[in-house]
């Protein structure tokens, strides 16, 4: 915040001007653009377990495979992809309510739990519901493009934010010839789009506008910040006076930099959050869309400007946008039912590990009474790889696994031989 106060002073926003320092103003320009005041339920809604995001790869491994039953040399050879180290046998024994690990003659196998194929089952009956859901979702998207087009391999990086299957181009788009197609102008494969042939007027309806209409009020921004961002307060005011522009609309009228687009984009990007099931989205991936979209090369530069109405985050070094009035605290006020599933999916991974730890624990204490080794102190302490373990959990993130040594340390409480 003071970089950008500083930078503010010297015309930074305003008319470029020649400056003697160019080297620092550089560099501050550099840090300001990702520097934002950190709020700690916002960036708690941020955390990624990685522990899920690894057993649901695993989990689609599993289902893919003839029978659905992988040998574990199989999960073995995937470990590189899923960019972990050590036994794949290791990694399954901890999640004991999620994966049955089995011995059959000199080999052992993984399935998935009788609990676990029940969500998944779920999760496959939600979606064949949400389906004209997701129908929607798709012509929205393609409605707020300029051409009504857009990319299949650009979109493929954000299907699963906006909740589309990964078979989407086959589950979804042919049984709806009269609203899709799939078509190559250039005949390249990276080409291929999707295209909309028919306009839905009744969907060119924004969720800004939409919820003004239940009000029967002019559709307009909320902001949540704390009333002692006074400055923020009042640029956020001042945006929202000027009237709303929707995001279906044609926008070839509008000149480029001036307020009109820059509430249009803001309009957009608000639209495109509150389509996705978190309600956030990477910045990085969201410019790969520059072009469809109408947006800015310096999005982030934008974005930034509007702490009232999104919050960015570079958390584990992947800046991301977020919709602050689709939170309290930490928690997203409507969940989409996919994210219902996925949650039970994360409890019962859960589950599985606080048992593994529990058995790990018993098993080292009977192993010290063995031994002869008990003290009255070590009693009461906890064992460093179920401290560490549960500490992890809570902690729910990648946090400093991008420390070398730390990571180190994470891969050798999780696959030691001695430990298992």
């Amino acid at each position: 915040m003071v970089t950008i106060i500083f930078l503010q002073n010297l015309n930074y926003w305003g008319p470029r001007v020649c400056s003697p320092l160019p080297f620092f103003l550089d560099h501050a320009r550099s840090f300001s653009l990702w520097s934002m005041k950190k709020d700690p339920d916002l960036e708690s809604s941020l955390s990624r377990n990685r522990r899920w995001i690894v057993n649901n790869q695993i989990k689609n491994i599993i289902l893919r495979y003839p029978a659905q039953v992988a040998p574990v040399k199989f999960i073995q050879k995937k470990f590189k992809t899923l960019d972990l180290k050590g036994k794949a046998l290791n990694w399954l024994k901890k999640y004991p309510c999620c994966f049955n690990v089995y011995l059959e003659g000199d080999e052992y196998y993984c399935q998935l739990t009788k609990r676990m194929m029940s969500l998944v089952e779920e999760e496959e009956t939600v979606k064949d519901i949400q389906e004209p859901v997701l129908v929607k979702r798709l012509t929205k998207l393609l409605m707020m493009s300029s051409n009504h087009r857009l990319n299949v391999m650009k979109l493929n990086e954000l299907k699963r934010s906006f909740g589309f299957p990964d078979d989407y181009l086959i589950r979804i788009v042919p049984k709806h010839p009269k609203t899709f197609r799939i078509v190559n102008y250039s005949g390249k494969r990276s080409a291929m789009e999707i295209e909309l042939l028919s306009w839905n007027p009744d969907l060119g309806v924004s969720a800004i506008e939409s919820l003004g209409h239940s009000q029967g009020s002019e559709p307009q921004f909320s902001c949540t910040l704390p009333s002692t961002w006074v400055k923020s307060w009042e640029r956020f005011c001042e945006f929202n006076a000027t009237p709303y522009i929707s995001p279906y609309l044609d926008t070839s009228h509008l000149v480029e930099g001036s307020k009109e687009m820059e509430k249009r984009i803001i309009s957009l990007v608000h639209e495109l959050l509150s389509l996705t099931l978190w309600k956030k989205l990477s910045i990085v991936k969201l410019g790969h869309f520059r072009r469809e979209f109408g947006l800015p090369e310096k999005l982030n530069v934008l974005l930034l400007k509007h702490p009232g109405i999104f919050y960015v985050s570079n958390r584990y070094q992947i800046y991301t946008v977020l919709l602050r009035e689709a939170y309290n605290g930490s928690e997203l006020i409507d969940k989409d039912p996919l994210l219902v599933v996925k949650e039970k999916f994360g409890e019962l991974m859960q589950e599985g590990l606080h048992e593994y730890n529990k058995r790990h624990h018993l098993m080292n204490l009977e192993k010290k009474r063995k031994k002869g080794t008990m003290m009255g102190s070590s009693a009461k302490k906890k064992p460093r790889s179920s401290e560490i373990s549960e500490q992890d959990d809570h902690e729910g993130n990648l946090g400093g696994l991008l420390d070398p040594e730390e990571r180190k340390r994470f891969y050798k409480v999780l696959f030691d031989d001695a430990a298992s």
